[in-house]
């Protein structure tokens, strides 16, 4: 059994997959996938990330940018990974992508995930970044206050994403998305909450987490507001290569609001995290069993839960009763 104890830091963290989770502990991944034939198939690799052991990575504010974009290709790689599991086998090679291959010398797949990579991320900043900001100008005629008008522009940025939120949750495989995003959550709140994982703790567990990527993105979206809201310029074509240029700045402290969510529980932590938690209801659903399951078998293919439980909970593992057998 494991002591009472207020929920402690594991250092695990993820995202879901099309059809299953991806469990990441220091530099070691794993993918696990629900296949069409049932059965849950496991990757496990390391991804060490970019500029990989430079001092840079461990400095505050710093390392927000690089993992933000270690979180990017990773993801993109795993995402790809659980999508080969549903392509149709009975495509054929077109000329297309033997043309790559042989450009790229049998990396067309790296290739394409780095290009890929490149154009959501140029797509998020020009949907979440620079159209609020078009959108905005149409105010300036009846809004002479500079400042009211960065508020409306934060207020716009926020609304944008909620209708996109929304507007993908209706989609039926982003709706299982979102299951195992909350099935995600729900393995990681059990353990940091001193529970044995299983299937039967973790779906008791919650399926909102303060250290989701969804509570980042709402971090993004504050932290621009108040850094536009400080930093001013007149000329409108400056106005726009300036909040593209604060993106790094707004990421760096972003993370590290992030991190801090995920280590503290004061009273102004919680407060803060209470938004990002509001829009996980959102980016987040109910999962069944056997989601949890395969989130399970990703957790326990990078981290030794039981030693975690051991040591932050004293968690003592109890033997079966004589004569008993497993269910």
């Amino acid at each position: 059994m494991a002591k009472k104890k207020r929920g402690h830091y594991s250092g695990i963290g993820g995202q879901a997959v099309l059809e299953g989770v991806m469990m990441k502990n220091k530099e070691k991944y794993a993918v696990a996938v629900r296949k069409p034939d049932g059965e849950i198939e496991v990757e496990v690799e390391n991804y060490q990330g970019v500029l990989h052991g430079s001092p840079l990575k461990e400095l505050p504010f710093i390392r927000g940018i690089f993992n933000f974009v270690d979180s990017m290709i990773l993801g993109m790689k795993c995402l790809n990974y659980s999508a080969s599991f549903y392509e149709d086998e009975d495509a054929k090679e077109t000329v297309v992508d033997r043309a790559l291959n042989k450009v790229t010398r049998g990396k067309a797949e790296k290739v394409f995930t780095a290009l890929i990579t490149v154009f959501s991320i140029a797509l998020a900043v020009g949907i979440f970044i620079v159209l609020p900001y078009f959108i905005t100008s149409y105010f300036k005629e009846y809004v002479r206050s500079n400042a009211l008008m960065t508020l409306i522009e934060g207020v716009i940025r926020i609304l944008i994403f909620l209708l996109y939120v929304i507007g993908i949750s209706l989609m039926k495989d982003i709706k299982r998305l979102y299951m195992y995003h909350g099935a995600e959550h729900k393995c990681i709140n059990c353990l940091e909450k001193g529970r044995p994982l299983t299937v039967r703790n973790a779906m008791k567990s919650s399926r909102l987490h303060r250290r989701c990527g969804t509570s980042f993105m709402f971090f993004v979206m504050f932290v621009s507001i108040i850094l536009f809201f400080f930093i001013q310029v007149s000329n409108p074509f400056a106005k726009v290569a300036l909040r593209i240029l604060l993106i790094p700045v707004i990421a760096g402290i972003s993370y590290e609001l992030i991190r801090l969510a995920g280590r503290s529980n004061h009273v102004l932590v919680r407060l803060l995290s209470v938004p990002g938690m509001m829009i996980q209801r959102l980016t987040t659903k109910e999962p069944s069993k056997d989601m949890v399951e395969v989130a399970i078998a990703s957790v326990e293919a990078v981290f030794d839960w039981k030693s975690y439980l051991a040591e932050e909970f004293g968690y003592e593992e109890e033997a079966p009763a004589e004569g008993s057998g497993k269910e």
